[in-house]
């Protein structure tokens, strides 16, 4: 490993800051009804709009949009990540798809009255960039911290990023709650807090630029061009993946718990509106309560692990989720109570998420951590739409929130006796990362 400077971890920090803008307020708070509104401006009798002469359910457009683009990274990812790890520039890679996104989510600004097909489009495009963006930055962790601080710089990565979504999403919710003193529209106040999103992450992400560094190939890759050695790369990290079984069981360990928490907050602003009783306003509000708390969680796990070590961390994690999980199916009434879970969810969420990328990046053999942390990406985004569908199915069966919710578990105990059976060492040993 050559010498890494603070100022290049700082540099990698200021990433999850940057892009933390376009989750929280595109993916998690705005977006999602205001599109549906632009596609109900535009939709027919029976709220269909249409795509290449296919109907599409208005209020359906947000999400298949984003399936739409999971199933893109699903293709595209494995192979992007092959190429950053054969190339010399990976941060010009982190630059093209950072400008991509971030300049598409700024378009967003343009988004009214019916025009519906640009908006999904540009969401398109916009989260494949995150997700290939995110690729590349995640294959930094590795070249700016030896296995043994990869937990504390994961860590604070996750926490500073959460600070980050949490101002941003601050300013946009004191901007529409204040509409009407700035003279203007809810609407407008939103497709300004679009373009701020991207803004936001085009701006910061010039720090990372700046600050981090290239490194040479670890690998000999010949003279072959970058697009050739991609292919050839692609093949030879789906054949190393099955090489390393303890890094294979993590992916598929992460896959299912994963889901599970993304379950959880996609569907927890539902459940506190039909089941509690909750308003928008005190909904979004928790939602930022989260984002800031999400940020001494991601430290505390941060410090649990060094007292315990990664593994034994996210399986603490997994049983306060699935404890959390039992506390709404029999005990959720009140908003209050709601409150002090949503307080319970952000402690352990910054820590899950940030241990879980650290111990990866233990699994990964050197010199193949983009194409490693491409199918990562896959494995956090790719399956991202079977908790809800579950959660889905079980409130249509039962029309029962709690029994809906209860149906959950079943993604955090697979992932939990999966974990139960990856040893860590043996992982880090094959993968030549193995702590002397």
């Amino acid at each position: 490993m050559q010498t890494t400077s603070k100022k290049e971890r700082i540099g990698w920090y200021f990433y999850d800051w940057a892009n933390s803008a376009f989750y929280t307020i595109v993916i998690t708070v705005f977006l999602g009804p205001y599109l549906s509104s632009i596609a109900l401006n535009a939709a027919d009798s029976e709220k269909n709009v249409y795509i290449l002469s296919i109907p599409i359910y208005a209020e359906s457009l947000f999400v298949y949009s984003i399936s739409f683009s999971v199933i893109l990274q699903f293709f595209l990812l494995p192979y992007l990540g092959s190429i950053a790890d054969y190339t010399k520039s990976k941060k010009l890679l982190l630059g093209f798809f950072a400008f991509l996104g971030s300049f598409s989510t700024m378009g967003l600004y343009f988004l009214e009255g019916n025009n519906f097909l640009l908006g999904s489009i540009l969401l398109v495009i916009a989260n494949v960039s995150f997700g290939a963006s995110v690729v590349v930055y995640n294959s930094f962790l590795n070249d700016i911290a030896e296995a043994k601080d990869r937990d504390k710089v994961s860590s604070i990565g996750w926490a500073i990023g959460y600070i980050g979504g949490g101002i941003i999403l601050l300013i946009n919710i004191l901007l529409y709650s204040n509409a009407e003193n700035f003279n203007i529209s809810g609407s407008y106040a939103i497709r300004i807090g679009l373009f701020s999103a991207g803004f936001w992450w085009a701006v910061f992400t010039l720090i990372p630029l700046k600050l981090l560094k290239d490194r040479k190939n670890r690998l000999n890759h010949g003279d072959q061009s970058v697009f050739v050695g991609g292919i050839k790369g692609l093949l030879s990290s789906i054949k190393d993946i099955i090489k390393h079984p303890q890094t294979l069981l993590f992916l598929i360990a992460y896959l299912f718990y994963n889901d599970g928490i993304q379950a959880v907050i996609a569907v927890s602003g539902q459940f506190a509106k039909f089941e509690i009783g909750m308003d928008i306003s005190s909904i979004t509000k928790i939602i930022l309560m989260v984002q800031f708390i999400a940020f001494f969680g991601s430290l505390l796990f941060m410090i649990v692990a060094r007292k315990t070590d990664t593994k034994s961390s996210i399986i603490i994690s997994l049983i306060i989720w699935i404890c959390v999980i039992f506390y709404c199916f029999y005990f959720l009434t009140t908003e209050m109570e709601f409150f002090i879970l949503a307080i319970v969810i952000a402690l352990v969420l910054g820590g899950s998420q940030a241990l879980s990328r650290s111990l990866f990046s233990n699994l990964i053999p050197v010199g193949q951590e983009a194409r490693f942390f491409s199918f990562y990406e896959v494995s956090d985004r790719g399956t991202s739409w079977l908790g809800p569908f579950l959660f889905g199915l079980g409130l249509q069966l039962t029309h029962s929130y709690r029994y809906a919710i209860l149906s959950l578990l079943i993604f955090f105990i697979v992932g939990l006796i999966l974990l139960l059976f990856l040893n860590q060492k043996k992982g880090m040993e094959s993968a030549g990362n193995l702590q002397n």
